[in-house]
């Protein structure tokens, strides 16, 4: 099994210049060659920044909404009470709760992707703090999951909205499509998403901003990308 494993791997890294840094253009058009596995592969953004996140001005959490979507079914909890629970019903919200929700998560039970609470709730969501942390799942200002717009909220979720954070050594990852949207697609969404990661650049972010950058698909290779270029996607 392992053989047959390395023979595709070997295969696809022939179609890819290792030591080469792709323009967007090229490096998504590339993608559509490198599918090779027998779903829809996710469309995976790796950036390593030049930032210290030891540092709290340098630590970078914010939310994107991707104009094509992720192509994921985003599943959505919210914690409300009364008429919020009603506004997050009808905004398609899966889950929708506060004490009864937060037994669940303590039995175990986390069916959902995303969390969104009213900020008079998060006071009770310090019981899971614990088990929503570690999972990247807990609400957060900066994200927009903690809100009393939760229509809006809620259809960002479902929309194509995608979280990030830097890691300790300054590397974001994000996904942002499937290989079956085709390269303008997923370009529209990568450039949306530089567009945003350029805007929230740190003041005390000192020389180059974009280390490097990579894209890939779910089982495949990652392609180097042009840095320069994704420097210079600013919103307009």
């Amino acid at each position: 099994m392992a053989k047959k494993v390395n023979k595709k791997r070997a295969s696809l890294l022939e179609k890819i210049e290792v030591e080469k840094k792709y323009g967007v253009d090229e490096a998504t058009a590339l993608l559509n060659e490198l599918k090779s596995a027998k779903f829809d592969e996710t469309v995976e953004l790796a950036l390593n920044l030049n930032l210290d996140p030891r540092h709290a001005d340098q630590m970078l959490r914010g939310s994107v909404v991707l104009p094509n979507g992720t192509g994921k079914t985003v599943r959505v909890a919210v914690f409300a009470k009364d008429d919020k629970a009603d506004e997050a019903k009808a905004a398609g919200a899966d889950l929708v709760g506060s004490d009864d929700l937060i037994e669940a998560i303590q039995a175990g039970n986390i069916d959902f992707d995303t969390v969104i609470a009213t900020p008079n709730m998060m006071g009770t969501l310090g019981k899971v703090a614990r088990v929503l942390g570690p999972k990247g799942l807990m609400p957060n200002p900066k994200t927009g999951t903690v809100t009393m717009d939760i229509t809006k909220a809620v259809t960002e979720a479902k929309g194509g909205k995608v979280n990030f954070r830097t890691d300790k050594k300054g590397n974001i990852h994000a996904g942002i499509g499937k290989v079956s949207f085709g390269a303008d697609k997923i370009k529209e969404n990568l450039e949306t998403f530089m567009q945003t990661i350029n805007k929230v650049k740190p003041a005390s972010a000192k020389g180059r901003y974009i280390l490097n950058g990579a894209i890939s698909l779910t089982m495949s290779p990652s392609v180097t990308l042009e840095t320069a270029e994704l420097l210079e996607m600013k919103a307009k």
